[in-house]
């Protein structure tokens, strides 16, 4: 990978980006990176070591907040590096809002569940053997865990891990593939919940599945579209859905300010249009980057340049240059997600010793 320093004016957009409202979020992410660090736990190729970022770190606590501060605290204390190539992808996440109730019954027969205590994780030897980091053990040996259609056909009833109970399976699916969601109880309560684990089985693209059966064609395809398409297919949709074998588990969120968004990875409520869900082998959590793309807004396609922190992660989310943005909560939000596939490009923003650092490596 060819690094190279650039100037924040040939960043298209630095100057009219908000970066007040970027440095309240990096400032967000710089108390759990100097508290915990745990966002550099993994090895992250372009963004250093904890101790790169912990001066920066400190700069921020003072910094103005005003625009024209803000602006200058991020020109004074980062350079933008260039990865070599403009060859990104981006698409968009949400929080979902459902239906949901504490009971099971006919009108809500879909469980949400939490974590199984046979969910492990595996090293080494026996990660190889399951062929995943997640699996179970049994009789002594490390197996892959169970598909979603075992789970869904009943394999985990009886153990006491339902946190509330949903009107269909596509509700559960979408909710499991955005990571978090807010269940609208049938009592009037809000239940909050945040990603809790995965099964660690494959994960596949049911949409991509529905194109290559020759169902929808790739630009007919979006989040929407494949909603519709469940909704219009009920007996086949949890075929569809079964060909995704990965499962995500939940965990309740308590005194959460509702007002905020869902935790991300770094364990910190994400910011609409500022926090991005990245590839943690190349970027850790709670660096800032800029994001140049295009976003539907006002009946096409917009321009989209921001400087943006990282603060997600997810298990479709792979290389330097793949991003997904995360757009809010509710319907609005999940328009805008689901319409959003489009190229663009990922520039690091790094602190100014750490870019001499990453010029000297050679990254592969």
């Amino acid at each position: 990978m060819k690094l190279r320093v650039i100037e924040f004016q040939d960043l298209q957009g630095w100057n009219n980006d908000d970066h007040a409202a970027a440095l309240q979020v990096f400032a967000s992410a710089c108390r759990e990176l100097t508290s915990t660090g745990a966002g550099f736990a993994r090895d992250a190729r372009l963004s250093g070591s904890r101790e790169d970022w912990i001066p920066v770190c400190q700069q921020a606590k003072s910094a103005g907040i005003g625009r024209a501060e803000a602006r200058a605290f991020f020109e004074g204390n980062f350079v933008p590096v260039r990865l070599g190539s403009g060859d990104g992808h981006f698409t968009g996440y949400f929080e979902p809002e459902v239906e949901g109730s504490r009971e099971k019954s006919l009108d809500y027969p879909v469980p949400v569940l939490a974590r199984p205590d046979d969910l492990v994780t595996l090293a080494g030897a026996d990660a190889q053997r399951a062929g995943s980091t997640y699996g179970r053990i049994v009789n002594g040996k490390a197996r892959a865990y169970l598909t979603r259609q075992q789970i869904e056909q009943g394999a985990l009833a009886g153990r006491g891990l339902e946190l509330a109970w949903l009107k269909s399976w596509a509700d559960l699916f979408f909710m499991q593939v955005q990571g978090s969601g807010r269940i609208r109880m049938n009592d009037g309560s809000v239940m909050r919940l945040a990603y809790a684990a995965k099964s660690g089985l494959p994960y596949t693209s049911i949409g991509k599945v529905l194109i290559e059966r020759g169902e929808m064609t790739r630009e007919g395809m979006s989040m929407q579209a494949l909603r519709a398409w469940l909704d219009a297919n009920p007996g086949q949709a949890r075929e569809l859905m079964w060909q995704n074998q990965s499962y995500v588990f939940f965990r309740k969120l308590d005194g959460i300010d509702p007002s905020l968004g869902p935790v991300g990875a770094q364990k910190l409520p994400l910011t609409p249009m500022r926090s991005l869900a990245a590839d943690r082998s190349y970027w850790a959590l709670g660096v800032p980057v800029w994001v140049s793309t295009q976003v539907h807004s006002g009946g096409g396609l917009q321009p989209f340049n921001r400087l943006m922190v990282v603060q997600d992660t997810g298990s479709a989310i792979r290389g330097p240059q793949r991003g997904d943005i995360f757009f809010g909560t509710g319907d609005a939000a999940a328009l805008g997600a689901g319409k959003l596939d489009q190229p663009g490009e990922i520039t690091a923003i790094v602190p100014i010793a750490l870019a001499r650092t990453l010029l000297k490596q050679k990254l592969q």
